[in-house]
């Protein structure tokens, strides 16, 4: 996936959860594309950015990034 694509998704993934389940969604966004983004150096900011979401996200996404390795998705 491009930069652009997860941007897309990320994008999709908010517009999508249920009310007042944004942030889950977004966590879960950076779990499951953890690989992705780490794995081809994708900037963060260009993903929030690109998905017109607010900045504070990016600590969210990396925070589900670290996560990552300890999670698994239902």
């Amino acid at each position: 996936m491009t930069e652009k694509q997860l941007a897309d998704k990320l994008r999709e993934m908010y517009d999508n959860a249920p009310e007042g389940k944004q942030v889950v969604n977004i966590h879960l966004f950076g779990i499951i594309y953890a690989d992705e983004i780490v794995g081809k150096r994708y900037s963060i900011n260009n993903i929030v950015r690109g998905a017109e979401l607010p900045e504070s996200y990016k600590a969210e996404i990396n925070k589900a990034i670290n996560l990552s390795e300890y999670v698994i998705v239902k």
